[in-house]
């Protein structure tokens, strides 16, 4: 069993009741990519730098923890398996999860003292004293010295810069897991010295049995539940534990009713989901809501991939419209109940054109 956390362990990413990437012994899905990691370690040329790459919440971290953990216990190992496993007991497995390794580093958001959220940011003086760990001795035994950086987008300009000229002109055994969500963001100057891994979403099955696989104090799901979860979450572990909280999953309910019945729309429905999504602690609910949006849109541009472009042409216009406008509401903070109410009368309109 997890051992509870205390109410000031927080750390971006985490979920309820759920283990951190370092934590977990597992990883489900990836086997192509942990098998790249194995030959390279094998081979005896291991790049120094790796872009880890994909949707958010689908084991790239786990990943990342895992490689550092095999090469963290297995120092000068010369045989390497293509599963890059570890004992939960192994000493190293329990430094790495307590992030005590004098060889490991992590580069992400942190809370300073006496604040009472993570900093939005990666500051470039919490990579200047991660990165510090570069400058001292050679690692232990031959070992080396690792940096994961989860996630790339949190880092401002000095720190991805500071970041940058370390992985330039790195130093002999070190190792840069830089975790990202979005990779074609990142300086290309880093994206050029990385050697580029990208992962795919989980299928429904594995994103169910990584959720089966979560310790007390988290508490499993019905079977029914996960299922649908695990349908909704494309590919996403995140996303789907996000979808076992009742209130998410009751909008999501609520939100594909209303688009089932475009045809026909209840107004007064849709009036009451405004209101819901209007105010500032909406925040995750609105976001899944808009999900929902491009789920049901998407849906019906694969039923539809047989007709003419042009007759598909509105609601390909309509979901760039909604993103648009959630991302002025998001940034100018306004008043999203004519978005929502907009969203509707808008997807109702391009249904007609292209019935």
């Amino acid at each position: 069993m997890r051992p509870e956390r205390p109410p000031e362990d927080v750390e971006p990413g985490d979920l309820t009741e759920v283990p951190r990437p370092r934590e977990r012994a597992g990883l489900v899905g990836h086997a192509e990519a942990e098998a790249a990691f194995a030959e390279s370690i094998g081979s005896g040329r291991l790049h120094h730098a790796w872009l880890i790459g994909g949707p958010r919440g689908i084991g790239k971290a786990t990943l990342a923890y895992r490689v550092a953990r095999w090469l963290l216990a297995n120092p000068t190992a010369r045989d390497v398996p293509p599963h890059l496993s570890v004992d939960p007991g192994h000493p190293v497995a329990r430094q790495v999860a307590a992030l005590s390794h004098p060889n490991l580093v992590a580069l992400r958001r942190t809370r300073a003292p006496n604040a009472k959220t993570l900093a939005t940011r990666i500051s470039v003086d919490a990579a200047r004293g991660a990165l510090a760990l570069f400058g001292s001795t050679a690692g232990s035994a031959g070992g080396y010295r690792i940096c994961i950086v989860d996630s790339a987008e949190d880092l401002n300009a000095n720190s991805a810069n500071a970041l940058l000229k370390m992985v330039e002109e790195p130093p002999p055994r070190c190792l840069f897991l830089i975790v990202s969500h979005a990779p074609g963001r990142l300086l290309p100057t880093i994206r050029s010295r990385c050697r580029a891994l990208t992962l795919r979403p989980l299928a429904q099955a594995e994103v169910a049995r990584v959720i089966g696989g979560f310790p007390p104090p988290f508490v499993q799901p019905s079977s029914e539940a996960l299922a649908r979860a695990a349908q909704l979450s494309e590919g996403s572990v995140a996303d789907a534990v996000a979808l076992l909280d009742p209130a998410r999953a009751g909008l999501v309910s609520e939100v594909e009713t209303l688009l089932a019945r475009l045809d026909h729309p209840d107004w007064r429905r849709i009036l009451a989901l405004a209101e819901k999504l209007s105010g500032r602690e909406s925040d995750e609910l609105f976001a899944a809501s808009l999900d929902t949006v491009f789920r049901f849109v998407s849906a019906e541009l694969d039923r539809r991939r047989h007709e003419p472009p042009a007759r598909l042409a509105a609601l390909v216009e309509v979901c760039d419209k909604i993103a648009r406008a959630a991302r002025e509401a998001a940034t100018y903070n306004l008043d999203r109940r004519p978005l929502v109410l907009s969203l509707f009368g808008d997807l109702a309109g391009a249904l007609r054109d292209a019935a």
